[in-house]
């Protein structure tokens, strides 16, 4: 008897891979997979595609939900040529200046910027005794960003051969100390060391706990610079839907994943909350890696990620975001400021380890229409506010907690960089920690998955090809490399090295049919 024609999953001519998720990882993927031959169908929970970079309407203001800050652009345009087309044609990135201003409690101001003698002059105004060896930690930056970033950031940790094999390199960069101990080594002044470690909480790390292999993301913004697309960081989500489609693929949203089904020992495609069952060859996990292991993947096929080993496992702190649209401009406001408040230290430890809501904060205030005015109302503009906050643990009460929290941020904003606030918003909406867990299935609310420390790393984290199911695959913050979008667009990236090319999908299904019981 003749063995069937070699086919995919659901009966057609190429194999079939379905991505659940639409952040930009699993955007990313489906670009990836569909550029090789695949099938592919990408399955979002929410009503529209992005994951945390959705985007709200309101009121005549865009909030983009998420992700603001965009670096690396070559991993985008990478996408792109992927598909046939050219990023510049789909989306216009444009450059911004400073990367952020940074704000002390004292009110000293510090434009942090990617121009070498801007810098110079910055830094030796707050810490002339400093700047040589500003200058020293930025070229240990470039050192680690070679290693950590262009030599491993793309490279699958399948085996612990292989983190065996890069064990001498990460000594020699020494990756034991944090990001903290790695600055302070150049860095006398407490001031500067703040603005030089607070980058970590860029992708969800306390600095005085994560790798100083983070320290690459001070070289890697001075290199490729801090960008802004026109239209938000939507506009990003919409050109990566427009590529998928464009290769014949498909974005379904309200299609929320039940379960991964399962043959044998393999990943066989998922069920959804409506019951439905949709069969492929490949399925790649967008999700949060503790929600997927946790709530996708059945118990009796976790060996690795079992219960008790997500349970035990450190994450990331949760946010807390205001978004507000103004009736008036605040003009003299950069695209992108930090706000530190007055304590440091002391207040990471509250947030990371005792896990408790502290009275004081330190503020992201992101304005995108200094850079792109059509986010808001013509003499408007378009705001939001993000404290860093415990994730879930805490306890806290955020039915009753947000808006007395709210209040507080929109008093020390007014206090101190936007003047008659509490007269000035015309539209406002809030995302807590319990929206991390209930909208987006962030295990425990983390916004950023798992905490980078070193013992969560590269073969540590969970696998981009899956330990504990063959043909499941996972990318996003909560896998290799990690948060932040390089992380993530890196994260699909490793797809290209792990997941089997279609041809061969198809002669295995081919051979599996031909050794089969008539």
């Amino acid at each position: 008897m003749m063995p069937p024609a070699p086919t995919s999953a659901l009966g057609g001519g190429r194999p079939h891979a379905v991505v659940i998720g639409s952040g930009f990882g699993g955007l990313a993927a489906a670009v990836r997979l569909g550029a090789r031959g695949y099938r592919v169908t990408v399955l979002e929970k929410l009503d529209a595609p992005g994951g945390r970079a959705y985007v709200h309407r309101q009121d005549g203001f865009t909030f983009d939900a998420g992700p603001t800050v965009i670096t690396a652009p070559f991993l985008l345009e990478e996408l792109w040529r992927l598909a046939g087309r050219r990023l510049a044609d789909d989306v216009d990135l444009r450059p911004v200046s400073p990367f952020y201003r940074i704000r002390f409690d004292d009110g000293t101001l510090f434009d942090y910027s990617g121009d070498p003698q801007a810098m110079r002059e910055q830094v030796a105004r707050l810490a002339p005794g400093d700047v040589d060896g500003y200058e020293r930690f930025l070229q240990a930056s470039e050192a680690i960003y070679r290693v950590g970033f262009e030599q491993l950031g793309h490279v699958p940790f399948d085996s612990w051969t292989d983190m065996a094999r890069v064990a001498p390199q990460l000594v020699k960069l020494q990756s034991w100390r944090t990001v903290y101990q790695m600055a302070s080594r150049y860095i006398r002044d407490e001031k500067l060391r703040h603005i030089l470690t607070y980058q970590p909480l860029l992708v969800g790390g306390n600095p005085f706990d994560t790798t100083s292999v983070y320290c690459l993301i001070l070289f890697l913004e001075r290199r490729f610079g801090v960008h802004f697309a026109m239209g938000g960081t939507g506009s990003l989500v919409k050109g990566l839907v427009r590529l998928i489609e464009g290769q014949g693929n498909v974005v379904r949203c309200r299609a929320p994943v039940r379960e991964i089904t399962v043959e044998g020992r393999r990943a066989s495609g998922v069920r959804l909350d409506s019951g439905e069952v949709i069969r492929a060859d490949v399925v790649v996990s967008n999700a949060d890696s503790a929600w997927t292991y946790k709530h996708l993947v059945p118990a009796a096929h976790r060996r690795r990620w079992t219960d008790r080993k997500i349970e035990r496992a450190r994450y990331s702190m949760s946010l807390f975001v205001w978004y507000f649209g103004t009736r008036r401009r605040y003009d003299g406001v950069a695209h992108h400021t930090i706000a530190f408040g007055p304590r440091y230290r002391e207040l990471l430890t509250d947030i990371f380890t005792r896990k408790v809501l502290a009275d004081d904060f330190s503020l992201y205030l992101h304005r995108p229409t200094a850079t792109d005015p059509s986010l808001a109302p013509p003499g408007c503009d378009t705001f939001y506010a993000l404290s860093p906050v415990p994730h879930l643990d805490s306890g806290v009460d955020w039915s009753t907690m947000a808006e007395t929290y709210r209040r507080k941020i929109m008093r020390r904003l007014q206090d101190t960089l936007l003047p008659d606030l509490e007269h000035q918003v015309v539209t406002s909406r809030l995302l807590t920690p319990p929206d991390f867990e209930q909208r987006l299935n962030s295990y425990r609310g983390a916004a950023f998955g798992l905490e980078p420390v070193l013992a969560q790393s590269a073969w540590f984290r969970p696998h981009n090809r899956s330990e504990e199911l063959d043909g499941l695959y996972l990318v996003g913050a909560g896998t290799h490399p990690g948060a932040g979008l390089p992380g993530v667009l890196s994260s699909a990236r490793v797809l290209d090295a792990v997941v089997p090319d279609p041809a061969a999908l198809v002669h295995r299904v081919a051979a599996t049919a031909a050794v089969a019981p008539a």
